[in-house]
């Protein structure tokens, strides 16, 4: 696992990387939520928070400040962090030997986590939305006329949080077999080496 753990983070970046940069990925089709979820659920407690929180809120100011002429800070980005504050969370509340089915179901409840706290970020924040019920059910589900759908966002988060969690996860499953095998072949050769001790004993 210790090879794994120090490669993780660097493919988690580099993947997440690419998956920010505009019109690579379809809206809301995203390594971030996968990123948060196992980044608290496999790093050091220090690197769980700050690798995908440092590397989201970097790449956010970029795309505000360059690309979208966004204001840098604003409340919709202060709730939408605290998303993936909450999905880093939730990744530290599993352990890496679950099994994979129970790992996919967290990294899919992180990714529904963030649809649901942005949706309703876009509702309170929008002034496009009646602050009502029924406009935050339209938040979460059809959206404002002129604009795709808010249930095709929602496909697409669910999607993307399923197949890069299960990226993830099945990368490190794949690892810990290679490197459990080696164990025994170890403590052979020990047994193998400290025979002519006990003999001579």
């Amino acid at each position: 696992m210790v090879k794994g753990k120090n490669l993780l983070p660097w493919l988690l970046l580099g993947v997440f990387a690419l998956s920010r940069l505009p019109g690579m990925l379809p809206e809301n089709f995203s390594a971030a939520y996968a990123l948060a979820f196992c980044g608290g659920l496999y790093l050091s407690r220090r690197l769980a928070w700050t690798v995908p929180l440092g590397v989201l809120l970097g790449t956010d100011l970029l795309l505000n400040l360059l690309y979208y002429h966004h204001p840098v800070l604003d409340g919709y980005m202060a709730l939408k962090t605290l998303a993936f504050v909450g999905i880093v969370a939730l990744g530290r509340l599993f352990k890496p030997g679950m099994a994979w089915w129970k790992l996919l179901g967290g990294g899919l409840l992180g990714a529904l986590l963030f649809y649901l706290a942005t949706n309703f970020a876009s509702w309170l924040y929008d002034p496009g939305y009646p602050k009502t019920l029924a406009g935050l059910w339209q938040a979460l589900t059809t959206g404002l006329p002129g604009y795709p759908p808010t249930w095709t966002f929602f496909r697409n988060t669910m999607m993307s949080g399923g197949l890069f969690t299960a990226l993830f996860v099945g990368s490190m499953k794949l690892n810990e077999a290679p490197e459990s095998n080696e164990e025994p072949e170890a403590s052979a050769e020990e047994e193998e080496a400290e025979a002519p001790d006990r003999a001579k004993a």
